[in-house]
Parts: C-alpha cells; structure tokens; sequence
C-alpha cells in the first residue's frame, strides 16, 4: 500500500508534514516566489506530485491569475487538495498518474516538492526531462526533497539531524528515530551534487540551490 493512501495518513497528512520539513511553508512561499520570477500574471503552472494540495494552495493565494495542472498517483490525495484548496479548486486541473500523465502544456513554470526523493536516479531523470519538455523557453522549474550525503557516518549525522527535529516538533520519540531507518532502507537518496547533475542532464540551466534544511535540498533551474 502507497504511504499516501491509508485514511489516517490522509487525513494527518498537512500535520505531519509540517512537523518533518523545516520550514515547509516557508519552501511553499519560497518555490512561489521563484516561479513569479519568470511566469507571467496569467501563469499556467505544472506541479507534479500535487496530492494534498499544500503547494497548490499556497501558490494560488500568492498569484489570484494562475492556473494549475496538478498531477498525483495517489486518489486519496488528489481529494484532500480538492478540500485543501476550497474555493480556489476550479482554477486547478488535477490528474491521477504520474508525469505521462500530464498535460503537454506549454507550462510558464514547474515545481517537484518532496517527490522526487521515491524515485531511483533513472527515474528522476526521465521525469525532470518529461517536465522540461512540457515547458515555455525560460521558464523555471522549482524542485526540493531528501538529499544529502549517504555515506556513513556523514549521512547517519545528518539523519539523527533530521529525527531530532522532528522530536522537537512534536513527533514521538520512536516514530522519528524508525524514520532515519526508513530513509536509507526505502529511498534512493542522491547527494546534493548527483541532483544537481541530474538537471543540468536534462537539460536545465543556471541551477542555483535556494533551500537547505538538515537532510533536505531546493533548488531552482530553468529551460534554456
């Protein structure tokens, strides 16, 4: 089963988050205002891992004139954004799939929140370029997740890191230390160089890292 399908991680969803990604509304704002540096008033945005619709509602109250593509694999996500967003849902178009499952736009610009983490290097790849191609000239592309060096005992350090703030935001002590486990046994982290390779491979240019909290990385690039 998806961890995004169960109703309890559902429903928690919003309120997990925030207690595991420093600053997450802050990214959310962050990613906005870097998409407003090269999208226009009318903006369409594509936004790929959209489930929840954190993002989505966050970009929307910052720019009243953009619409959205949101695309998700999981359904129980996709209908908490449909609640998220409230009255903003009409100007958002959302799609069960993954990134083939997305409109061929031409998008004004992209973002990639804690998504890209679940996928292998391969993966990750063929993703960034199916998004670059779905992209205007220029545009920019926003995308953060886990990454940080794997090897011990730098990695263990920067997952201890991550576990202890968790604590701090009010998670059980059991659940944050299981989670460092979690990580290495489940995802298929990158360091921050091999991401920031990964977009210049598929094709975007002026990478430039915006955002570093413990084990997670942001950065912002656009297509030539």
């Amino acid at each position: 089963m998806s961890p995004f399908s169960g109703p309890m991680a559902v429903s928690g969803y919003a309120e997990r988050a925030a207690k595991i990604v420093p600053g997450l509304r802050d990214l959310h704002r962050m990613a906005g205002v870097l998409l407003a540096e090269r999208a226009p008033a009318d903006a369409r945005i594509l936004v790929l891992g959209a489930g929840g619709g954190l993002e989505l509602k966050a970009f929307a109250g910052m720019q009243p004139g953009w619409h959205f593509d949101g695309v998700d694999p999981s359904k129980e996500m996709l209908d908490l954004a449909r609640t998220t967003l409230g009255p903003m849902a009409p100007r958002v178009r959302l799609h069960e799939g993954y990134i083939d499952s997305a409109p061929s736009g031409p998008f004004d610009g992209a973002a990639c929140l804690l998504t890209l983490h679940f996928m292998s290097p391969a993966e990750r790849l063929e993703t960034l370029k199916e998004i670059h191609w779905r992209l205007k000239p220029g545009a920019s592309i926003v995308v953060a997740h886990h990454s940080f060096p794997s090897e011990d005992p730098v990695g263990d350090r920067w997952l201890a890191r991550n576990a202890a703030f968790a604590v701090a935001s009010g998670v059980p002590v059991a659940q944050a230390e299981g989670s460092i486990t979690a990580i290495k046994e489940r995802l298929p982290v990158l360091s921050p160089q091999q991401d920031a390779d990964l977009l210049g491979e598929a094709g975007f240019a002026d990478r430039e890292l915006f955002y570093s909290a413990f084990t997670f990385k942001g950065w912002v690039a656009r297509r030539p």
